[in-house]
C-alpha cells in the first residue's frame, strides 16, 4: 500500500511538473516579447529624435563655415618639377616617397575680413615649415622626422593675424612615409572663435557615435568584469564592449575630432591605427561560438590560425613601430587584407549559422553586412584620396554609424542569446526542483534523501541523527474528511517538522505519511531538546488549527560514517518510530 501511494504520488508530480515546465516557458517567452517590444520602439524613437537634434546642432552652420578659400593660384614643386597656378582641389599627382621635398606658394589675398584668422591646413605624414615671406610662422613635424617617429595626419590651426594680408605665403613639406598622399587638402580661413565649431559640426556623425561607443564600452566592460567573476558566459559581452571602445577611439581619431582635446596630431594617428588593428580581436573571439556550433574541424582549424595571424601581426606591428623600422601608417594595407579577410570570413561563418534558425544569427548577419558596406565605403574613400587623388566618397562618419549600429545589433542578439540561455536554465533547473521536490509540501522527496544519505557516507568524522516520522491517522482523515482534510494534515505535519529540525539538516517526504530528517549532530542533551521543541510545535499547531488533532509518531538513532552505515541507522531509526506508533496507537 505504502509502495501504490509512492507511486501515485511520483506520477502527479511528473504531471505537475510538466504543467510547471510550460508555464515557465510560456512566461519566459512572453517576458523575451515584451522586452524586444521596448528595444524596438527605443530604436524607433531614435531613429525619430536623431533628426531632430542633427537640425539644432547644423542650424547655424552656414554662418560658422563662412571662410576665405585659399586653394587656387598655388605654385607647387614636387621632385623637381613646377606646377604652376594649380587649383588644389583638383591637383592630382603620382603618390610622393619618403624623404621628398613639396613647396608650395601663393599671394595671399589682400583683404580677407576676418577679425581673428585661423589657417586650416591638413597635414599627412610630413613635416611643416611654413613662412610669411622670409619668416618661418608655423613649423611641425621636423623633430621627430629626425628621430625617425611617425607624424601623423590631420588638421594644423595656423594663428593668421590680418598683418599677413598681401604677403606670400609659402609652405614646405618633407615627406615621413612611402605613398603617403596623391593630392592636397583644401586651405582655408576661418574666424577663430569658429575653427572649431566647423570641425565639430563637420564631423558630428562621428563626434555622436564615437563618444556613445567609448562610454558604452567602458561601463559595458567594468560591469562585465565583476560578472566574470561569477560566470564566463559573460565573455561575448566583453568582447562586444572592447570591440565599441575601440571602434569609438578610431571614430574620434580618424576624422580628427580629438584634436578639440589639445590631443598632438601623431599621438591621435597612433590611437587611430593602434584602435583600428586592435579592434578585430576581440571581434573574433565573440565569433568563435558561431564557429563552434558549425562542428566543422576545417573551419574550426582556420579559425586559430586567423586568430594567432591577427595577433601575431598586430605584436609585430606594434614592434616594428616602437623600434621606428615600419611605422603604423607602412603596414595600414597588409593589416587592411588581413581584416578584409577576416570580414569575409565572419559573414561566412554567421551566413552558416542561419541554418539552425537562430533570430541572433540573422541579426548578426545583417549588421556585419552593414558594416562591410560602410568599411568598403571609407576604405575605398581612403584608397581613391591617398593612391589617386580623387575624393569620391566625401560623406563623413560612414563607417562609425555603421559600427555602432552593429554594436546595437551585436548586443540585442547577445541579450537575446542570454535570454535563451536564462529560460532554458530555468526550465532545467526547475526540471532538477521537480525531480527533488515533493509537490504537495515543498520538502525534499525520497530521491533526494537517499542521494543525500548516499553523500554522507564519503564524509570524515561526521556524526549525525536519522529522524523518522510517521503521521497518525491519516488514512482515518481520508476515508471520514476527504483528501483534501487529509492533505492539510500532510502539509501541517510538514511544516511542523521543517520549523523543528531544518535549520540543522535536511527534511524530506518519504511518501505518503513517512517523513525523515537527517541532522548533523548525534549529542544526546541536544537531541532530547529537539525533540521536546518538536512536540511543543505540535501542540501549538494544534490549538492554532481548528479540529487539526494531528499525532506523529517518531524514533531516532545516530551514528558517524566512522563507525556504522547510515542505511543501519536509518533502518534502526524506522524500526523505533513503528515501536512509537505501535505504543500511541494502544494509548
Amino acid at each position: 500500500m505504502c509502495l501504490y501511494n509512492v507511486r501515485m504520488v511520483d506520477i502527479q508530480e511528473g504531471s505537475r511538473s510538466a504543467e510547471g515546465e510550460g508555464n515557465v516557458r510560456g512566461n519566459i517567452s512572453k517576458k523575451l516579447v515584451r522586452r524586444l517590444i521596448w528595444i524596438f520602439v527605443a530604436l524607433v524613437s531614435i531613429l525619430i529624435w536623431i533628426p531632430q537634434i542633427d537640425g539644432l546642432i547644423t542650424k547655424d552652420l552656414a554662418a560658422i563655415s563662412e571662410c576665405v578659400l585659399l586653394d587656387d593660384a598655388w605654385d607647387v614643386t614636387i621632385d623637381g618639377k613646377t606646377y604652376q597656378n594649380v587649383l588644389l582641389t583638383d591637383f592630382h599627382f603620382p603618390a610622393v616617397r619618403k624623404g621628398e621635398q613639396i613647396a608650395m606658394e601663393r599671394m595671399l589675398p589682400s583683404d580677407w575680413g576676418l577679425v581673428g584668422g585661423v589657417l586650416r591646413f591638413y597635414v599627412r605624414h610630413a613635416a611643416v615649415s611654413m613662412y610669411i615671406g622670409d619668416e618661418l610662422i608655423y613649423e611641425y613635424g621636423h623633430d621627430r622626422l629626425a628621430e625617425r617617429r611617425t607624424l601623423g595626419s590631420g588638421y594644423q590651426f595656423i594663428k593668421f593675424p590680418n598683418e599677413y594680408q598681401g604677403e606670400r605665403l609659402r609652405i614646405l613639406l618633407v615627406v615621413a612615409e612611402d605613398k603617403a598622399f596623391t593630392k592636397f587638402d583644401s586651405v582655408r580661413l576661418y574666424e577663430w572663435e569658429n575653427v572649431y565649431r566647423v570641425l565639430i559640426t563637420e564631423n558630428r556623425i562621428s563626434l555622436l557615435c564615437g563618444s556613445f561607443l567609448i562610454l558604452f564600452g567602458l561601463i559595458v566592460s567594468v560591469i562585465t568584469i565583476f560578472a566574470l567573476i561569477f560566470s564566463a558566459k559573460y565573455v561575448r559581452l566583453l568582447c562586444i564592449a572592447l570591440f565599441a571602445v575601440c571602434m569609438g577611439l578610431w571614430s574620434l581619431s580618424y576624422y580628427n575630432v580629438m584634436l578639440i582635446f589639445a590631443i598632438p596630431l601623431y599621438a591621435i594617428s597612433l590611437i587611430n591605427y593602434l584602435a583600428l588593428y586592435l579592434a578585430p580581436i576581440p571581434l573574433t573571439v565573440y565569433i568563435y561560438e558561431e564557429v563552434s556550433n558549425l562542428k566543422n574541424r576545417p573551419l574550426k582549424t582556420f579559425y586559430w590560425i586567423y586568430l594567432a595571424v591577427e595577433i601575431a601581426a598586430v605584436a609585430v606591428t606594434i614592434a616594428l613601430h616602437v623600434c621606428n623600422v615600419v611605422h603604423l601608417a607602412g603596414t595600414y594595407k597588409y593589416m587592411q587584407a588581413i581584416m578584409l579577410v577576416g570580414l569575409l570570413f565572419f559573414l561566412f561563418v554567421l551566413a552558416a549559422n542561419l541554418k539552425f534558425s537562430r533570430y541572433e544569427s540573422r541579426l548578426s548577419v545583417i549588421g556585419l553586412l552593414v558594416v562591410i558596406g560602410c568599411v568598403a565605403y571609407d576604405m575605398l574613400g581612403y584608397i581613391s584620396g591617398r593612391y589617386f587623388g580623387r575624393d569620391y566618397f566625401t560623406v563623413r562618419g560612414v563607417t562609425s554609424s555603421g559600427i555602432m549600429i552593429f554594436i546595437c545589433i551585436l548586443f540585442v542578439s547577445f541579450y537575446i542569446e542570454m535570454t535563451q540561455k536564462m529560460m532554458e536554465q530555468k526550465e532545467r533547473d526547475f526540471l532538477i526542483k521537480s525531480a527533488y521536490t515533493d509537490e504537495l509540501t515543498q520538502l525534499h522527496n525520497r530521491r533526494y534523501c537517499m542521494e543525500y544519505m548516499n553523500r554522507l557516507k564519503e564524509e570524515r568524522n561526521f556524526k549525525y541523527t536519522v529522524i523518522c516520522f510517521d503521521l497518525n491517522n491519516l488514512k482515518t482523515i481520508n476515508d471520514t474528511y476527504g483528501h483534501a482534510k487529509g492533505d492539510v494534515l500532510i502539509r501541517c505535519a510538514a511544516e511542523v517538522i521543517a520549523e523543528t529540525f531544518e535549520s540543522h539538516g535536511i527534511v524530506a517526504r518519504m511518501g505518503g505519511d513517512e517523513f525523515v530528517a537527517v541532522i548533523g549532530t548525534a549529542d544526546e542533551d541536544r537531541l532530547s531538546s529537539l525533540m521536546e521543541q518538536f512536540l511543543q510545535n505540535i501542540d501549538s499547531r494544534n490549538r492554532a488549527v481548528k479540529d487539526l488533532n494531528m499525532s506523529i509518531a517518531y524514533g531516532y538513532a545516530s551514528g558517524s560514517q566512522s563507525d556504522s552505515d547510515i542505511e543501519k541507522v536509518y533502518q534502526t531509526a524506522d524500526d523505533l518510530m513503528y515501536e512509537k506508533k505501535k505504543q500511541m496507537k494502544n494509548s
